[in-house]
Formats: C-alpha cells, sequence, structure tokens
C-alpha cells in the first residue's frame, strides 16, 4: 500500500471551572472525555499501518524494520513481495469520532513470532478491527479465532487492493465461518474517510454486545430476588 501523509491535530485542555460554576457546553475536565481502545490486526502485508497512519490525526507510533534475508524464512512475502518493512510491535495512533469520544489504535504485528504482544495490547479493548485481503484471505483466520476464543467482539474490514478479485460481505463472511452477527464491511485502508467508517462501525456493534452482555449478567440475578 501507499504511503500517507501524517495529519496532526492539536486540541486544546478542557478547563476546570471554577467553585460553584456550571461548565459550559464543551467545556469542563479532561476527565469527562471518553478514551476507548481499538485494535487492528491481521496478516502479514494486509495494512494494518497504512490504516492506523490514514485515520490518525496524531503523527502515528511505528515500530517498523526493514525485511531482511534471514526474515524470509520465516515471514511469507506471497503476494506482497512489494513490502519492505515490517512491524515488530506494535502501531499507534488516534482519531476523534466526535465531541468527547476518541480511539486510541493498536495496530498488532502480523507475523506469528510476534503473537506474544497480542496478550498485552488486547488488555481493556473494547474491540477489534480484522484487516483482510482477498488474495490471502487464510491469513486473517488466526486473528479471527484468537478474537473470537476471547470473546472480543471485532469487525472484519477487507481492504481492497486494486489488483485482487471483489468478493460480497456474505461471500467472506461464508469463508471465514464468522459467527452470525458479526459485521463485514468493505474498505480502502488508505482513505481516511473510509478507515473512520470502519470504526464507527466497530464501535456501534461493540456497544451493542458489551450491553448485550451486561444485560445477560444482571438478568439471572433480577430473577433471584
Amino acid at each position: 500500500m501507499g504511503q500517507h501523509d501524517d495529519r496532526t491535530a492539536g486540541e486544546a485542555p478542557g478547563v476546570d471551572p471554577g467553585p460553584g460554576e456550571d461548565p459550559g457546553p464543551g467545556e469542563g475536565p479532561e476527565l469527562a472525555a471518553l478514551a476507548l481502545k481499538i485494535l487492528v490486526a491481521g496478516g502479514f502485508g494486509v495494512g494494518k499501518t497504512t490504516l492506523v497512519g490514514a485515520v490518525s490525526e496524531i503523527r502515528p507510533l511505528r515500530t517498523e524494520e526493514a525485511l531482511s534475508e534471514a526474515g524470509e524464512l520465516v515471514d511469507d512475502t506471497g503476494g506482497v513481495a512489494q513490502k519492505t518493512t515490517t512491524t515488530v510491535a506494535m502501531d499507534f495512533g488516534r482519531i476523534t469520532i466526535r465531541s468527547g469520544l476518541s480511539l486510541y489504535l493498536f495496530g498488532t504485528p502480523g507475523q506469528d513470532r510476534f503473537w506474544f504482544l497480542w496478550d498485552e495490547l488486547s488488555q481493556g479493548a473494547l474491540g477489534a478491527v480484522v484487516l483482510a485481503d482477498t488474495r490471502r484471505l487464510e491469513d486473517c483466520f488466526p486473528a479471527v479465532d484468537y478474537f473470537e476464543h476471547r470473546r472480543i467482539p471485532f469487525v472484519v474490514a477487507v481492504n481492497c487492493f486494486t489488483d485482487a478479485r471483489r468478493f460480497g460481505a456474505h461471500d467472506v463472511s461464508r469463508a471465514l465461518d464468522l459467527e452470525q452477527g458479526t459485521p463485514v464491511v468493505l474498505c480502502d485502508a488508505r482513505d481516511r474517510d473510509s478507515g473512520k467508517e470502519v470504526l464507527i462501525r466497530l464501535v456501534e456493534y461493540a456497544g451493542r454486545v458489551h450491553t448485550a452482555r451486561l444485560l445477560d449478567s444482571v438478568e439471572p440475578q433480577a430473577d433471584s430476588v
């Protein structure tokens, strides 16, 4: 995928109102703002770093290293032969969805040998985006299995590469054998608006899942009273 211009946006800190004063519209302590942790996962070379860089409103933190000859023995570069770097720890970015709601994005490394980092990165995550490339769809199976087994809500975002055959969301869902209701969306990881729509879809879906689980945990207690 192509490189993207980094976008940087500054925000004025919240100001605490004085004693006896009510905060005006848009004012108040920063603690009132909600920040949600989102993971961006998927196979090697699927566009995770590109997506985080495209949507982030701050200069994204990247931990990329050049691919080496030694890595050729363990990294499958089939279909992404033009790729020259790889994420070895994580990518990090931030995007404001609306006033008072920000997402912290953590891009996970795609190679098997770095999966030990996933458990640390997934702590406290609201949900995840699993990027998929229809030319190498099997590469996202480990990420799908990881989030399903840990009951972390996720959406599958199909990164529509120009030279890849197009498939509908239903076809991708069946090929991945996703649990019923798991969203599949088509996107362009290079495009900020497209990436933002994926994140909004995830937040809405994860919100419904967590709310349903909360209600399920409360209802048995109410029945026993």
